[in-house]
């Protein structure tokens, strides 16, 4: 079976950080951002696995697409490419975080919405949505957490069976284990600022029994 190509648009600190594990667990990537020189240096640094190209190009040429922009980002890209993204699995590591005039990071959304629900009303009928990717901080945790031993868990949460199967198997490959917590309606969990799942640094024994502690079915 050749293997699938997953898609990264945009290569800040979680994106370049995604592409960095996927392409040492083997998997080819295509990085695109509104910066393309940016991206092509990121992928010329990354080896023969990875290339850049237009964010078009990209969607268009993957199976797998990493929306790894800021949600307003999001916002903006997603209606603008929706041919692109039908069938595809899309997945969605954005948390409804900015920043106040201190520095200091706030929720951007109103309390019980997740920037999940929001993505995922945004795709095409046809696309296959999982959230992941975006638990743990991207530099302090992402970057320096994959293939422990035991492995670290990355937490997502999906309804489609096509999303759960292609997470868990980026999700190995980027040096990490997967769990599921639920479906898109449990999404906000995940998510910063104030998920009670978001950031934390566990193991699978740690995170399955954190989550029964929670009242969750892991």
């Amino acid at each position: 079976m050749p293997a699938m190509t997953t898609a990264i648009i945009g290569v800040g600190n979680l994106g370049g950080t995604v592409a960095r594990h996927l392409v040492d667990g083997g998997e080819p990537v295509v990085l695109a951002a509104k910066d393309e020189a940016h991206a092509k240096g990121l992928a010329d640094e990354l080896g023969p696995n990875a290339s850049a190209a237009s964010v078009e190009d990209a969607l268009a040429g993957a199976d797998v697409v990493v929306l790894a922009t800021w949600l307003d980002q999001t916002r903006e890209l997603v209606p603008a490419q929706t041919r692109l993204l039908e069938d595809k699995v899309v997945v969605d590591p954005s948390n409804p975080i900015g920043f106040d005039q201190n520095g200091q990071i706030i929720r951007t959304l109103p309390e019980g919405q997740s920037s999940g629900s929001i993505v995922a009303g945004l795709l095409p009928r046809g696309a296959h949505y999982v959230k992941a990717f975006g638990t743990l901080g991207a530099v302090e945790q992402l970057a320096t957490s994959a293939n422990r031993e035991p492995r670290i868990v990355l937490f997502y949460a999906t309804d489609d069976d096509a999303a759960e199967a292609t997470a868990q198997r980026l999700i190995r490959a980027a040096g990490f284990e997967p769990l599921k917590i639920g479906g898109l309606s449990e999404a906000g969990r995940i998510e910063g600022p104030d998920g009670e799942l978001q950031g934390r640094i566990l193991d699978l024994d740690e995170a399955r029994a954190t989550i029964a502690n929670e009242g969750v079915e892991a």
